[in-house]
């Protein structure tokens, strides 16, 4: 299988975790777009669910789909979160956030009783960080973040350039929140937790891309089929 081969199969194998009158919630990204097709097409045969998408992308594309949508303020205890992750390590610690709906995401996945999270294998990893770790900012006092989100992570023990990050046209990315977000280039987190109280502490900082604790379990696709993986 290729790339979108095997992440469609991921999609496939959690859509299995769904039941009628359930109420999810709906991940971004490429591999979670695989979800929200599938999704939809148990909708229009009749599956019977309400969803809570997680960016303005996957609201339209699960619109698109027929799928009912719903909102927190609305649902706000969900059943069962699909997502994708940038990097997963074996503890099921991610990083999350390269499309830029960290945020979003990490609030609909504690408001859920599970997270499963859909990905290829080429995102399973030994140890996190070759991922640029994302850090949604706001953008009042922008530079004094950035500077003290560099102390914070260097304080972790895993200091590495920073960049704001760019939008295609060259203007700075804005999220679907109406923040900023940065880039950390660490390269390796030893301790995910540590760094994650660090960036905490930074007055400035809305979320960051470490998801500790929420993920129950992973679905991966590789060349040679599905794997499930729970968390210890």
């Amino acid at each position: 299988m290729d790339a979108e081969a095997q992440k469609r199969a991921a999609a496939a194998r959690a859509l299995e975790l769904v039941r009628g009158g359930m109420r999810l919630g709906l991940g971004s990204g490429s591999t979670a777009k695989h979800f929200v097709d599938l999704l939809g097409e148990r909708v229009r045969a009749g599956l019977d669910v309400v969803a809570v998408p997680t960016s303005e992308v996957t609201r339209a594309l699960a619109a698109a789909a027929g799928i009912v949508l719903t909102t927190l303020d609305e649902t706000p205890e969900l059943d069962l979160t699909v997502d994708g992750a940038d990097e997963v390590a074996p503890d099921l610690t991610l990083i999350k956030g390269g499309g830029g709906a960290l945020l979003r995401e990490k609030i609909v996945a504690a408001a859920s009783t599970q997270m499963v999270v859909i990905a290829d294998e080429s995102k399973w990893v030994s140890m996190l960080g070759q991922f640029p770790l994302p850090i949604e900012i706001a953008p009042f006092g922008a530079m004094a973040t950035h500077r003290a989100v560099e102390a914070a992570i260097a304080v972790a023990g895993c200091p590495g350039p920073i960049a704001l990050r760019k939008a295609k046209n060259g203007e700075v990315f804005v999220s679907d929140g109406g923040h900023w977000i940065l880039d950390a280039r660490v390269q390796r987190i030893p301790d995910p937790p540590a760094l994650a109280a660090q960036l905490c502490k930074v007055p400035g900082v809305m979320e960051h891309g470490l998801f500790i604790g929420l993920a129950r379990t992973a679905i991966l696709a590789g060349p040679d089929g599905v794997r499930v993986v729970k968390r210890p």
